[in-house]
């Protein structure tokens, strides 16, 4: 049994009789929706961004407005302003204090370690001198280890060391200022001791 194939071949624009009225309305009905739905996608493009635009300036607006409605309110003396209140937290918040780091063995703290260990080593010396000459420890701590030089000087050794570990100590734990407040005392103490020897030799 034989079978016909029918071939089908759509008629190019040009071959198209123009005085058929359909055929000419539907080869143009795709290129006129064509054109619309182009212009209506980038009116609505074009008309989200200048919403979106004139948005972010109405809140820029209004935030400019409240900043210098706060900045122009005044003041007095017996009544604070709520609204200068309100916006100090968000100031504050916004400028952290940054954490003071720095070494240990920095010059600061070199200077004083070395004025801790030269007035200890002044202060072994003047003690050991009085109690040579007949005198007697005041402190009581110091007192036990007057018995001999070796322990004396063990004494102050031990007190500088001491004193030196509680620094470090400060300044690990992140208390800075009692870092330096550490020997800035044995110093004035160290020094107390010398002259109160000195005067009574």
């Amino acid at each position: 049994m034989g079978c016909q194939i029918a071939m089908y071949c759509p008629m190019k624009a040009t071959e198209l009789s123009p005085a058929d009225p359909h055929t000419v309305q539907l080869s143009s009905f795709p290129t006129k929706f064509y054109g619309t739905g182009r212009s209506l996608i980038i009116c609505l493009l074009l008309s989200g961004s200048g919403i979106a635009q004139a948005v972010s300036v109405a809140e820029l607006n209004e935030s400019s407005l409240n900043i210098s409605a706060v900045a122009a309110s005044p003041v007095s003396p017996g009544h604070e302003n709520p609204a200068a209140i309100a916006a100090t937290p968000v100031v504050a918040s916004t400028l952290p204090e940054a954490p003071s780091h720095h070494r240990f063995w920095d010059n600061e703290n070199r200077t004083l370690f070395v004025a801790v260990a030269t007035l200890d080593a002044a202060d072994f010396a003047v003690t050991r001198a009085n109690l040579q000459n007949g005198g007697k420890e005041l402190n009581p701590v110091t007192r036990i280890f007057s018995g001999s030089t070796a322990a004396l000087a063990a004494n102050f050794a031990g007190e500088t060391a001491g004193v030196i570990g509680l620094s470090y100590y400060f300044h690990k734990t992140g208390h800075h200022r009692l870092e330096r407040i550490a020997p800035m005392f044995n110093i004035a103490a160290s020094s107390f001791a010398v002259a109160y020897d000195l005067s009574h030799r």
